[in-house]
């Protein structure tokens, strides 16, 4: 059984536990996938046989779905010699050599996980960074939004405490969501975050979001602020942060893998959420974001509702690419 073949009975199996899920991945890479798969079709009607005009213009349409020049590099060399050993002479057998090299460039034999490392026991403490603008606050409140569904108790601590309406604006959040709060403006934020982490362990709280500054400009001072709420949380609960998600927004492209580079320079990332992929045709960022920083992609926004923030799923996301040439 070939690539496709495995891929869409994984995927008819996951339509079966969960067609919601299923239907959010075709809806939001709708955009990328007209483009990319397009540009794949025509490049299959191009060319009767696999040359270098093949590649150069395979190269292009990778690049120009915002994979990253750097994973496409990599792909092509890997493409290349699968050709070449398998003696693949049709563009056409090509594409699923195609999908599946794309799967393995994320996949990577790496065991780091796209899900939640959640305590063991206490709250859970998750960390949440990324710079203004990328919808930082709605990822924090769609988090929120989510683990109170699941049944549990759900606290939001204000830490970027000098932004002109940033505690405000998570306030309203919290009371939207139901969850607990807390926040105090034109103060340090780890003193904030301290104070916020007592009243999660007196109120029970299961699930504990911190938001943070997102002022990238000056890398020292942020470092700096984010090492002592590091501190901070871990002197009240040992081994937080459990996670240290960035955010950031998909349709900014190869901007947010630089943003990403920076904010892994700083302090310690644990994964990684894309905002917004629903609304660009560069959906290839999934990979490159991947590639280039080492980091999982946690979850990922598809949409404006609260319910269209969702774990990762690699096999969801790479089916919803190339589903049209299945």
């Amino acid at each position: 059984m070939g690539f496709f073949d495995k891929l869409k009975n994984i995927i008819k199996t996951k339509e079966k536990e969960n067609k919601e899920v299923s239907q959010k991945y075709d809806e939001g890479l709708k955009e990328t996938r007209k483009n990319f798969v397009n540009e794949l079709n025509v490049l299959g009607l191009k060319f009767k046989k696999i040359d270098e005009e093949y590649f150069e213009e395979l190269e292009n349409i990778l690049i120009m779905a915002d994979i990253g020049v750097n994973t496409v590099m990599n792909f092509m060399d890997r493409l290349r010699k699968r050709v070449k050993e398998e003696k693949i002479t049709n563009p056409e057998e090509l594409n699923e050599v195609i999908v599946d090299e794309l799967f393995i460039i994320y996949v990577d034999n790496d065991t780091i996980t796209d899900k939640i490392n959640l305590a063991s026991a206490g709250p859970t403490v998750v960390l949440m960074v990324g710079v203004n603008g990328v919808g930082k606050t709605t990822t924090i409140a769609k988090l929120a939004y989510k683990y109170h569904k699941e049944g549990k108790k759900v606290m939001m601590i204000a830490g970027d405490t000098f932004r002109a309406g940033a505690v405000e604006q998570l306030k309203i959040w919290a009371d939207r969501t139901d969850s607990l709060f807390y926040g105090k403006e034109n103060s340090d934020p780890a003193s904030v975050v301290y104070d916020g982490l007592k009243e999660a362990l007196n109120n029970n709280v299961d699930m504990v979001f911190i938001d943070t500054a997102g002022r990238l400009q000056n890398k020292v001072n942020l470092m700096q602020e984010l090492e002592k709420i590091n501190k901070v949380i871990g002197t009240i609960i040992p081994g937080a942060p459990h996670e240290t998600l960035l955010v950031i927004d998909a349709a900014t492209g190869q901007n947010g893998i630089m943003q990403a580079k920076a904010f892994k320079e700083i302090t310690n990332i644990t994964g990684l959420v894309l905002t917004k992929l629903d609304g660009t045709a560069k959906g290839g960022i999934v990979l490159a974001i991947k590639e280039e920083v080492k980091l999982p992609v946690k979850f990922v926004g598809l949409g404006e509702k609260m319910e269209d923030l969702i774990p990762f799923d690699i096999e969801e996301y790479i089916y919803g690419l190339f589903k049209d040439m299945m």
